[in-house]
């Protein structure tokens, strides 16, 4: 489940055996909950378990309007689209996928914690989707930021557009790496003022 507005994910399940209305239903109520969010729109292709009577009828229940994607055209449903794609390219071709249940869902878990606390996304101006999700902090290309060029013109029309500068030109800086919970597919990158 995936906030439209922010790009939060806000829940990921596996289901053992084939995925039902009742599965559907259960998973987004747990989510709801967690969130402490109800949302106005769900969004979600026509499969059997969301173009059904027993889904639909739950919407109602829930005071939600579901919303579907045109069948067959790429994009109608960008936003999750996108996200899988992302899941696909910078997890599951990456890593030995687990087997077993929990274990796989566990790696979802850990993934989607990353994707929403530690990716910057283009589209929402290089903040994460958590940070856009509880307007918190501004992201990294809002905050001062080092300029190693020494003799970079402070007032130059182009430097207005992005972060102040912190401290002075031409400082050295580096790049750290860090991991999310030892993942190496999972990176975190930080500039930080070289000693």
């Amino acid at each position: 489940m995936l906030d439209h507005y922010s790009r939060h994910v806000m829940g990921v399940a596996t289901f053992k055996n084939s995925t039902t209305s009742r599965s559907i239903q259960k998973f987004l109520e747990h989510t709801m909950k967690d969130a402490g969010a109800h949302p106005k729109y769900i969004i979600s292709d026509k499969g059997q378990q969301f173009w059904c009577d027993l889904f639909k009828d739950w919407c109602e229940r829930q005071g939600i309007n579901p919303r579907f994607g045109a069948v067959g055209q790429h994009g109608s449903i960008a936003l999750i689209e996108r996200f899988m794609l992302t899941l696909k390219n910078e997890c599951m071709r990456i890593i030995l996928v687990p087997l077993r249940t929990d274990a796989f869902q566990q790696e979802l878990s850990c993934f989607s914690h990353w994707y929403n606390h530690c990716r910057p996304h283009s589209s929402l101006n290089a903040r994460t989707p958590q940070e856009v999700y509880k307007d918190v902090f501004p992201a990294a290309s809002e905050r001062p930021r080092h300029e190693p060029r020494a003799k970079w013109p402070r007032s130059s029309p182009c430097a207005s557009q992005h972060a102040p500068i912190a401290g002075h030109c031409g400082a050295p800086i580096r790049l750290d790496v860090r991991y999310h919970k030892g993942r190496k597919h999972l990176p975190i990158l930080a500039l930080r003022r070289a000693a």
